[in-house]
């Protein structure tokens, strides 16, 4: 079953669909809700109430645009919403984020050779060590894609305290990552 006999299904209620699709993005949407999220349970309750607002929201979606696509922006919308709430502090909790986005990591702080070197636990810690707003400028900025503006819209600050956010997190990342390749690691 193609992805448009799936969404056709699921606007018709069949939950059959409705869990073709649900195992068909579950886990790259899980992958994105741990980064905004404090523990797997809580990434799984956002990733819940994204798909119910997908499954919503499935009357809106346009067949020429990526069904991929479409949910992650849903699933970004929904993780930014716990944020609003101040529900938690949210940090990265999985390996998946190191495993997927090195490349991206050492592209954004100018430095791939620190990155690639690092372990990847390494890396996830010293993401995890950035304020809640350095690190969600940071995942939508390099992880999402979005632009300054579009950050600035969805998270309602300003342009220059995104670019101001992003610039902080990149100093900060060297400088937990550098501090790691200098001391030798414990194995």
């Amino acid at each position: 079953m193609n992805e448009i006999e799936i969404v056709k299904g699921c606007l018709k209620n069949d939950r059959a669909c409705q869990k073709l699709l649900y195992d068909l993005y579950y886990s790259t949407m899980l992958g994105i809700c741990l980064r905004y999220s404090n523990s797997e349970e809580e990434a799984n309750d956002i990733l819940h109430d994204g798909f119910l607002k997908a499954y919503l929201g499935l009357k809106n979606f346009n067949n020429s645009a990526s069904l991929e696509g479409w949910l992650r922006k849903i699933m970004v919308n929904t993780c930014i919403d716990y944020l609003r709430k101040g529900k938690q502090n949210y940090h990265i909790v999985s390996t998946v984020y190191a495993d997927e986005n090195t490349k991206e990591i050492a592209e954004v702080i100018d430095d791939d050779e620190l990155v690639l070197n690092i372990e990847k636990e390494d890396i996830l810690r010293a993401v995890q060590k950035l304020t809640p707003a350095y690190r969600t400028v940071f995942n939508l900025y390099v992880m999402e894609d979005y632009s300054h503006k579009q950050i600035a819209d969805l998270l309602e600050i300003s342009e220059g305290t995104s670019k101001s956010n992003l610039s902080k997190a990149k100093f900060n990342l060297r400088k937990n990552l550098t501090h790691l390749i200098q001391k030798p690691h414990d194995k």
